[in-house]
C-alpha cells in the first residue's frame, strides 16, 4: 500500500523484509524525486540484461551476490553498494538467499531490455 505523501512513515525495512520470501520479485517501499526504493530477495542466476534510460543503485542489506558484468565480476558483501550505470549490461547472480535495498527510476521494470519473462515486473508496493 502506497504510503499518504503528505504524512511521512517510518519504514522498518526488517519487518518489510519479513513480510515476504519471493525472490526476483521486487517491493516498493518508498519513492521520492521520480524514484522508487524497493526491497529484493535474490537468489540464483538473473538475465542479463541492461536499462537505457535508468541507473540502477543496489545496497546489500543481507547475504551476498556477485554483479556480473561482460568483462568483470564485482562481488558484493552486506554494507556494500554498487551503481549500475545505464545502459551497462549486468546480471545478478546469488548463490545464497540475499536481501538487497534498490534505488531507481519509477515504473523501471527489472528485466530491462531483455525478452520478457514470468521475472519481469516493476515491482508491487508493500
Amino acid at each position: 500500500m502506497k504510503p499518504n505523501e503528505a504524512s511521512p512513515i517510518r519504514i522498518d525495512l526488517a519487518q518489510k523484509l519479513g513480510s515476504f520470501q519471493d525472490t526476483w520479485s521486487p517491493k516498493i517501499i518508498a519513492g521520492l524525486n521520480g524514484q522508487e526504493v524497493k526491497l529484493a530477495r535474490l537468489e540464483g542466476d538473473f538475465e542479463w540484461h541492461s536499462h537505457p534510460g535508468a541507473d540502477e543503485l543496489f545496497l546489500v542489506l543481507e547475504g551476498r551476490f556477485t554483479m556480473e558484468f561482460r568483462d568483470r565480476r564485482v562481488e558484493m558483501n552486506v554494507g556494500q553498494m554498487i551503481v549500475v550505470p545505464r545502459g551497462v549490461e549486468h546480471r545478478p547472480v546469488s548463490a545464497e538467499s540475499c536481501s538487497v535495498l534498490l534505488f531507481e527510476p519509477a515504473g523501471v521494470v527489472n528485466t530491462g531490455d531483455a525478452a520478457s519473462s514470468e521475472r519481469s515486473t516493476k515491482g508491487t508496493w508493500i
